[in-house]
């Protein structure tokens, strides 16, 4: 069970997502620390799971993977087999950005970015109707991306 984080502990978790490679001289004086105790906090944050990793924000664009899309998989059955095979199947596929299972009219929502829709009818030809046990695929090409953050929201509290 992790501990309750302070309110400094959430301050560095809002500076670093807003900048992941700040240094730890400028993190601290940021929230109001010395370097060393900032730095402390900051490895038992990594170390109690808070942060995951740290990455580069890349324009998919620049890299000529512009085009977003997300298509909604219904499987045949739900049993705990075919979520199995399919999340092994799904997990072998670079051009799968993300895999969610989720609760409503269907059963997985992928994410997906390609160049153009050329491609993506062949991510789909290729990959996405080949996973095992689809029943019916609906595909939504994003038209403009509105807010894409990956920022979590940094509360007072953490829910128990």
């Amino acid at each position: 069970m992790h501990q309750q984080l302070d309110r400094i502990d959430r301050k560095i978790l809002v500076e670093l997502q807003r900048d992941g490679r700040i240094s730890n001289v400028e993190l601290a004086k940021r929230i109001g620390l010395s370097a060393t105790p900032c730095l402390e906090r900051v490895k038992k944050l990594e170390r109690e799971g808070y942060i995951r990793g740290y990455k580069a924000v890349v324009d998919p664009a620049k890299l000529g993977q512009g085009l977003l899309v997300y298509v909604e998989v219904t499987i045949t059955k739900t049993s705990p087999d075919v979520f199995d095979e399919f999340n092994q199947a799904v997990r072998k596929h670079d051009e799968i950005v993300e895999c969610h299972l989720v609760s409503g009219n269907f059963d997985f929502l992928l994410k997906t970015r390609v160049t153009d829709m050329s491609e993506y009818r062949q991510v789909l030809g290729d990959i996405l109707l080949k996973l095992p046990n689809i029943s019916e695929s609906r595909t939504y090409v994003v038209m403009e991306e509105v807010k894409g953050e990956e920022a979590l929201i940094i509360r007072p509290q953490v829910p128990q």
